[in-house]
């Protein structure tokens, strides 16, 4: 007998946090316990190439934009053919995938809420909706603190149908410089001899790189000699990247930021990093940041959404509060004039890696919860054939 099938609804395919997460799930689970496929409501990029298991199918829908009221009629008509056992479905714009997959009697549904766009910061925009959905969902997946106290809280989420799980990563692709034999560094010449802070993400309002490259701009300008030894690297593409490359000429360091675009060496780059910093506005739990510390890197970020989680403050890294240039410009000035606390926190990211953001953790977790969810529907169809 084939394993149950896992139907993952997402709204892209594409390069992030959510959909990494999502490909190493299903690269690092037993295929004996689960079969997977994976349904885009939109399309697929090139980051499909991603998945090492040739049999995972993934399925684009094309989805217009704004309501295109066809895609529920699709996703009914998939989910009565392909009958997965289980339609898992990750944040707010594949939500609603969950009222087809009732009506067409997949067993059990299960939804992921990751973390929040610009357009929705704390949550709490579309709430209202959320809450109507609620009945439709068996079980919900919180990836950090913050947003299991906002399912309960906010949404009505009952305990006993929640469970947070922190997301994984892969300690072997993501390693310090020190543990690779050889390998070419990918930077171009004149980043290779500087204090190197980077970032990795979406050149995208939520991510706010604006906000590091003001720090940075602020940090030359105020720390002279010292801060020419500096250079920042902005690792990912995206619709703000002309903005940010005026940002950069007019303030003066256009030489000293290399804009990366999207690359197929992030783990590479990451390692060469002296220090990596996430300025976003609003977070799940980072796979960046945690795909530094396992590279054995030196955290700043904001202090917002599940970042306090992953970063203790001066034994890996420092938190600081969100939109706060100067804030922001001191904490790249402590780790630029002290190196040894660089190399030092950087150590303790790597072992904090180790120890507490395991793939095989996070992959247990979440066959946890799909075996529970579908015993827990076996248990309501048996009482209910006997109250029958």
């Amino acid at each position: 007998m084939a394993p149950p099938l896992v139907a993952h609804v997402i709204y892209r395919l594409q390069v992030g946090g959510l959909e990494n997460g999502l490909v190493n799930l299903i690269n690092h689970m037993d295929p004996a316990r689960y079969e997977h496929l994976i349904v885009s409501l939109t399309d697929a990029t090139e980051f499909r190439c991603r998945i090492r298991r040739p049999e995972v199918e993934v399925i684009e829908l094309n989805k217009r934009p704004g309501h295109d009221w066809r895609l529920y009629l699709r996703l009914y008509r998939l989910f009565r053919e392909r009958r997965p056992a289980i339609v898992h479905s990750r944040n707010l714009a594949a939500l609603e995938a969950q009222v087809p997959a009732a009506l067409a009697g997949v067993p059990a549904r299960v939804h992921g809420e990751h973390g929040w766009d610009i357009q929705d910061l704390d949550g709490m925009r579309y709430r209202r909706w959320k809450r109507m959905l609620r009945p439709f969902v068996h079980h919900y997946v919180a990836l950090s603190k913050q947003i299991e106290d906002y399912l309960k809280q906010q949404i009505g989420v009952p305990e006993n149908s929640l469970t947070r799980i922190l997301n994984g990563v892969d300690v072997g692709r993501f390693r310090p410089l020190t543990e690779v034999a050889e390998e070419e560094d990918p930077r171009p010449g004149r980043f290779r001899e500087c204090f190197c802070i980077g970032t990795v993400g979406r050149l995208e309002e939520v991510k706010n790189q604006g906000l590091l490259l003001d720090a940075f701009i602020r940090l030359r300008q105020r720390y002279g000699d010292l801060a020419e030894r500096a250079c920042l690297m902005l690792i990912g593409d995206g619709s703000l990247r002309p903005e940010l490359e005026r940002q950069a000429k007019e303030g003066g360091v256009q030489e000293a930021v290399w804009f990366a675009g999207s690359r197929e060496d992030v783990p590479a780059l990451m390692r060469r990093l002296d220090l990596f910093v996430l300025p976003s506005r609003a977070e799940g739990i980072s796979n960046t940041i945690m795909e530094a510390m396992a590279s054995g890197v030196p955290v700043v970020a904001t202090d917002v959404g599940g970042n306090a989680e992953l970063v203790v403050t001066d034994e890996t890294g420092q938190l600081v509060p969100p939109e706060d240039v100067d804030a922001m410009a001191d904490a790249l000035y402590l780790y630029l004039s002290d190196t040894g606390r660089s190399r030092a926190q950087g150590k303790a990211a790597r072992r904090r890696a180790e120890s507490c953001f395991s793939l095989p953790g996070m992959v247990d977790n979440y066959m946890q919860v799909y075996d529970h969810v579908r015993a827990m529907v076996q248990r309501h169809k048996m009482a209910s054939r006997e109250a029958g």
